[in-house]
């Protein structure tokens, strides 16, 4: 009965169980470290994505202002911070997040999976159409931040 009553009043855990119990939280984080980068990769491109988006919103509502004369080819850069559109890229940081991993998120043939995007700013190019059936068009490039090219 004594000896009985010694096992029953043990406390804490083995060494054997606080081994489970590590190994079991190791393979959680090996597994849920993949599926967590790829989501973030999602985000970042989702986020570029937006940005162009915007950005080809601005070229619009410039193209159609009363205040702008847009001339053939004539590139602006997009300041995501104020959301308009400079002459100039000078000023203008890097605003870019995505990198080659693929996250999924795509935009055209502006932005695809694998774009590296990091630390630049969007290049717009508003053309006008030559011939009054024909649509504008509004080409963006992803170019590095202070860059006139």
């Amino acid at each position: 009965m004594n000896r009985m009553s010694k096992k029953l009043n043990k406390k804490g855990f083995t060494l054997a169980e606080l081994l489970i119990v590590v190994a079991i939280i190791a393979v959680l984080v090996v597994v849920s470290v993949p599926i967590f980068s790829s989501k973030l990769e999602k985000a970042r491109e989702a986020a570029d994505v937006a940005n162009m988006r915007a950005a080809k919103a601005a070229a619009a509502a410039l193209y159609l202002s009363d205040e702008s004369s847009v001339s053939e080819g004539k590139s602006y850069y997009y300041d995501a911070d104020n959301g308009v559109l400079e002459e100039s890229s000078s000023g203008i940081s890097g605003y870019g997040q995505g990198t080659k991993t693929k996250g999924g998120i795509s935009y055209g043939d502006y932005y695809t999976e694998i774009t590296e995007s990091k630390g630049k700013i969007i290049k717009v190019t508003i053309t006008p159409p030559k011939e009054i059936d024909e649509d504008v068009t509004i080409k963006m490039e992803w170019v590095e931040a202070g860059s006139t090219t």
